[in-house]
């Protein structure tokens, strides 16, 4: 009876996975969808309204048609919250990794993920670290999924800076969406993380582009005004919109170092988060 329950646990993770990324290709989330109506509105430049109109037609034609809303449907990278009486176990590794599969043949998901030296292809976005599975305690039962596109997440950066360079974290940010130019299909939702270490501060980042995008810190909104002032525009054709909202995570280091990772996004900031029942 327990291994049945176990089971019937972990089918319904498998579930709300494949449901999570259903939801999060399909249908861009409310405050995304809000700050590109706003870039919209905001925009002078005509070449730039015109994309912005672009965006907004593809987000509404996405859900009429129940289909993806790029063609590149990312690898899969998938945040778990596990409340302490549910094991860590593989087997629970295996429910996501079903989950991907189910998703991949029904929503469907393009088969993105390949050995990095062979290039062999596994069909089913899975294979050795694939998907991405970060985990943290929490009180109910929850998948977050961000799926990634490979545009956005080939310009990312991360830089070590000493404490010195603090007032260097702008210019590092500015100088990654600099060197990005169009190639993110802006404008982006740049994820910054500061602190830890160095792979600690790119998961920082990546966590960094779960948070909604309504508001910004101070200091948030004085890095997007930054990039904003590059001109790079939607789609990399100019305009005043070239960051749609910068999101920082941040977390203690040592006290010699100053890690720095900015991984960015496409205007399609996908994510959705599914709470498995417990029946």
């Amino acid at each position: 009876m327990v291994k049945s329950t176990k089971r019937t646990l972990y089918e319904r993770v498998a579930g709300a996975i494949a449901e999570a990324f259903r939801e999060a290709v399909i249908f861009l989330p409310s405050d995304v969808k809000r700050a590109i109506l706003r870039a919209a509105a905001a925009e002078t430049n005509p070449v730039a309204k015109g994309e912005l109109s672009n965006i907004i037609k593809n987000i509404a034609e996405a859900e009429r048609l129940n289909v993806p809303l790029c063609q590149d449907t990312g690898v899969p990278v998938v945040y778990l919250t596990i409340p302490p009486d549910i094991p860590l176990t593989p087997d629970l590794y295996h429910a996501v990794a079903k989950g991907v599969r189910r998703a991949t043949t029904d929503v469907p998901l393009r088969p993105n993920v390949v050995d990095a030296l062979t290039r062999n292809n596994s069909n089913d976005n899975t294979g050795a670290g694939m998907p991405a599975i970060h985990v943290k305690p929490g009180e109910t039962l929850t998948v977050t999924v961000l799926p990634k596109g490979a545009g956005a997440e080939n310009v990312s950066r991360i830089a070590m800076l000493l404490p010195s360079q603090k007032d260097e974290i702008g210019k590092f940010v500015v100088e990654t969406m600099l060197l990005a130019e169009g190639r993110p299909c802006p404008p982006v939702v740049l994820g910054v993380g500061i602190g830890g270490t160095f792979d600690g501060a790119a998961a920082l980042a990546k966590e960094a582009l779960l948070l909604p995008i309504d508001k910004m810190t101070d200091f948030e909104q004085q890095l997007c005004d930054m990039v904003n002032t590059l001109g790079i525009g939607p789609m990399g054709l100019g305009g005043d919109t070239t960051a749609l909202a910068v999101k920082v995570k941040t977390a203690a280091c040592h006290t010699a170092s100053l890690p720095v990772a900015v991984n960015v996004q496409c205007w399609a900031n996908r994510r959705a988060t599914v709470e498995v029942k417990r029946e």
